[in-house]
């Protein structure tokens, strides 16, 4: 143990040895791009091998689930991709709602320049693909390298370690995060085919229902858990993707804590008698005591900060690594590298988003809408523009949308060889660009 945290007040149990490693693990932020790598890796070996009908048959597991008449029936990679998910953008609604009330993007003067780079970042990389594909059977794939996928441009900066500026890291992080809410728009808007209004109006009170469930002032999980999954189950009856009503609830949870640290300190202050060996000991109805502690606790952080710190480790290394391995396994053959899809892909990917970021980034600076950062120059920029090409998780999920739940294995081997290659380009042009090492904090 580090000798500087504090230690807690609890006797030190064998698995909190065995788990602490593993801990500490999941808090590095950049290890969930490298599991995330091992499981699209695995995903691969497996379709390309001799077990490859097997793998794959797996992911079309019929699960059923029955409720008097009503019967849910799909298959395993359904259920992970409309599912699963869903939390997965849940977490995505809360990043988003963090950087629009205490980040980057609650600033307009600061939040100008990675709007205006993932605006650029979206409409070169779908205009390009467009260009490409347009009057042909692939055209429906326009959305598919328009989004950057954080959890690998956050590992490839972590190789650069320290050298890579503060400043280049927020640009890049905020600009996934509008690309993140571009993508939002895009499924909702260019894959919704039909809608069945019925549902979308049950959606829509479910909605309603939660917002007056926090009017009212209820701060229990569970009923918004509850009205969270008839949300779901009607938007996903409705023929719009399931996995947005995660953003909408995530948008909607509330970014301030409901109790004031100075109010806390004087409540324990208040309590301070009630744990004294002697009147603990004689205190009757002492659950209540600890609930009424543990409830308070919890308030003093935004149920915001909460929910993210909560479930950002199951997203990171569940969630996605299990999508990747459901949705990653392709057959990597020759055919499908010179596809026109692919192809498409890959320029969208590598060439699009660096030429869109920079040019509008350009644009919005020489309008003196912006100005670049502090130790950022045009060079770096342009480096660290090709690790936006990164678009994988997000890709690939736009991939199901546009070609079938099973997705098209050209349009896959055009995102993860764009990916790689832009992963590849960004890190060389960084290590070239950056100084050796890097003092800005």
């Amino acid at each position: 143990m580090n000798h500087l945290e504090p230690r807690l007040p609890l006797p030190i149990q064998p698995i909190d040895r065995w788990l602490r490693p593993f801990a500490r693990f999941l808090h590095i932020e950049a290890t969930s791009g490298v599991v995330l790598v091992l499981c699209t890796a695995v995903a691969l070996a497996a379709a390309n091998s001799r077990w490859a009908d097997a793998y794959l048959a797996i992911w079309q597991t019929e699960l059923t689930l029955a409720v008097g008449g009503v019967v849910f029936s799909h298959s395993l990679h359904h259920v992970i991709n409309d599912g699963l998910m869903a939390i997965f953008f849940f977490v995505i609604g809360l990043e988003v709602k963090r950087e629009l009330a205490h980040g980057t993007l609650s600033d307009i003067r600061q939040a100008t320049l990675p709007i205006a780079a993932a605006i650029g970042g979206m409409i070169v990389p779908a205009g390009l693909y467009l260009s490409m594909q347009y009057g042909q059977p692939g055209m429906q794939g326009w959305g598919i390298p328009m989004a950057t996928d954080i959890a690998f441009v956050v590992g490839c900066l972590a190789i650069l370690g320290s050298r890579v500026p503060h400043s280049l890291r927020v640009l890049l992080l905020s600009l996934a995060i509008v690309d993140d809410i571009g993508a939002i728009l895009v499924i909702a808007i260019g894959y919704t085919e039909s809608l069945d209004w019925r549902f979308l109006i049950l959606a829509a009170c479910a909605i309603a229902l939660v917002h007056f469930l926090a009017r009212v002032g209820v701060r229990r999980f569970p009923p918004y858990v509850a009205v969270g999954i008839l949300a779901w189950i009607a938007l996903h009856e409705s023929g719009v993707h399931a996995t947005l009503i995660g953003v909408i609830l995530g948008l909607m949870t509330p970014a301030t804590p409901t109790l004031v640290p100075e109010r806390f300190r004087e409540y324990l202050h208040e309590k301070e008698n009630e744990f004294q060996p002697q009147h603990w000991a004689q205190r009757s109805h002492r659950v209540e005591v600890v609930r009424e502690v543990q409830q308070l606790t919890r308030e003093t952080v935004s149920p915001l900060e909460y929910l993210e710190m909560t479930l950002h480790p199951w997203s990171a290394y569940l969630i996605m690594p299990v999508f990747a391995l459901a949705n990653a396994g392709v057959l990597i053959e020759p055919a499908n590298v010179t596809d026109s899809v692919a192809v498409a892909v890959v320029i969208g990917l590598v060439v699009g988003k660096p030429v869109g970021i920079v040019l509008f980034s350009w644009l919005v600076i020489r309008a003196g809408m912006a100005r670049l950062p502090n130790g950022l120059n045009w060079p770096v920029l342009v480096s660290g523009s090709f690790l936006a090409g990164i678009g994988f998780t997000m890709a690939l999920f736009i991939d199901g949308l546009a070609f079938g739940a099973d997705g098209l294995d050209t349009a896959k081997t055009g995102v993860l060889l764009g990916s790689a290659v832009s992963a590849i380009v960004g890190i060389g042009l960084l290590l070239w660009t950056l100084p050796k090492s890097n003092p800005t904090p």
